[in-house]
């Protein structure tokens, strides 16, 4: 049995736009809860490549709605309309855990970046 998330977050996972009305803690949420990790910053674009396609998979009703057309503007008004087609929340199950790669994100951000732009802060004991 999945667990229930709003429209807005699967939408923001499956369309690349940003549109959950609780803004980018709905895309830590959604993603941690597929993956079974908290995802780091830096980690949200391949932790959605990974969550996309099983989104689709489980809501393929979702496949044509792109948000091409979300704007700024009108992505609450966009919002309302999509919840009107599919309702306010859709339950999602994680993927499995072999379409999941766990990276340290330290290293996954040195490999991102290089070794000399990071800078790992450690406390004291």
């Amino acid at each position: 049995m999945g667990k229930r998330f709003d429209l807005s977050d699967v939408l923001s996972i499956t369309t690349g736009r940003l549109v959950s009305t609780r803004h980018i803690d709905g895309v830590y949420d959604i993603l941690g809860y597929m993956t079974g990790e908290a995802p780091f910053t830096h980690q949200l674009p391949r932790f959605s490549d990974e969550c996309r396609p099983h989104l689709l998979r489980q809501h393929p009703q979702l496949v044509d709605v792109t948000g091409d057309e979300v704007t700024t503007d009108n992505w609450r008004q966009w919002l309302a309309a999509q919840r009107v087609r599919f309702g306010d929340s859709l339950e999602i199950d994680p993927i499995p855990g072999d379409d999941h790669a766990a990276r340290h994100p330290i290293k996954e951000l040195v490999d991102m970046v290089g070794e000399d732009r990071v800078i790992v802060v450690q406390p004291e004991p």
